[in-house]
């Protein structure tokens, strides 16, 4: 009963050094009877918490309140919450000890690019996209501009402050290719695909409010009002992404917007199609 209830009070998450005597030994007899377990040095959970990746992340404050949650972890706190972590990495610059299911760098991280959620210290948006290019390419990127928790301009800032990392050349050039701040990676594609043809005289994400509700154009011709819609794998797959197509393209069309639709299949398949009825139409429009 004294265990039931010392860990009812102190879970799911127990430090040792703040612990008196007496709790120090109720915390070695729960590790005994296999009621805790040593997520990082001096730190223990509840055996029933050690898939909580929520306790698994405060567990590293606990540890060293100034170690800093990075890449996956990061992202999945701030602004890609559906990211699967199978791991949690952690910038510290000392000694890195033996936990399963952590992994630790030594390296420093400037504090201007550091936040904090709840008790957790963590990378930025910003650099967090920046790191996770080394493992998931430019989709961190994509994710991060979309849900617009960072700017393409805050990721060159966080580029910059770390400017000596091994690895910087090809996070570069993908920084470089998302100079039209794409927020999927058909976006990113058809972008390439018109700068390559010479196009010209677009911007991305252009908002637009029609009877109240504000929607955002991927590529749209200003000049001539013609709204060119890419609809990534996401719009095939989720009905309520179709049905909103639905209802932005009705909405943008009374608006006096001329709306061409392609998927990603086409981008992959049909570039010059995609590129040819883009430039036919802005010519029918500017004549008319």
């Amino acid at each position: 009963m004294r265990l039931t209830n010392f860990l009812a009070l102190n879970g799911p998450l127990l430090q040792r050094r703040s612990l008196g005597p007496a709790d120090a030994h109720s915390l070695n007899s729960a590790f005994t009877a296999g009621l805790v377990v040593r997520l990082l040095p001096g730190v223990y959970c509840l055996t029933g918490c050690v898939g909580d990746f929520a306790v698994r992340a405060q567990a590293v404050t606990l540890w060293q309140p100034d170690a800093v949650v990075t890449t996956c972890a990061a992202a999945k706190l701030t602004f890609w919450p559906g990211l699967a972590v199978t791991r949690i990495d952690v910038a510290w610059h000392g000694r890195p000890p033996r936990s399963r299911g952590y992994t630790f760098t030594q390296r420093r991280v400037e504090a201007d690019h550091v936040m904090s959620v709840g008790s957790v210290r963590l990378t930025t948006p910003a650099l967090t996209a920046i790191d996770l290019i080394d493992e998931l390419g430019t989709d961190a990127i994509d994710v991060c501009l979309r849900s617009r928790a960072a700017r393409l301009e805050d990721l060159w800032t966080a580029f910059h402050a770390h400017a000596f990392r091994p690895g910087n050349a090809e996070r570069r050039r993908a920084l470089v290719d998302s100079r039209d701040s794409p927020w999927s990676a058909a976006e990113r594609l058809s972008h390439r695909l018109l700068r390559e043809a010479g196009v010209t005289g677009w911007v991305t994400n252009h908002r637009v409010v029609v009877a109240g509700s504000t929607y955002f154009i991927d590529i749209a011709f200003r000049g001539v009002r013609l709204a060119v819609e890419i609809d990534g794998r996401l719009h095939e797959t989720d009905p309520a992404v179709f049905e909103n197509d639905r209802l932005r393209q009705n909405a943008l069309v009374r608006a006096g917007w001329t709306v061409l639709r392609f998927t990603y299949a086409m981008l992959v398949r049909q570039p010059e199609y995609v590129v040819a009825t883009i430039v036919a139409e802005l010519a029918r429009l500017s004549r008319r």
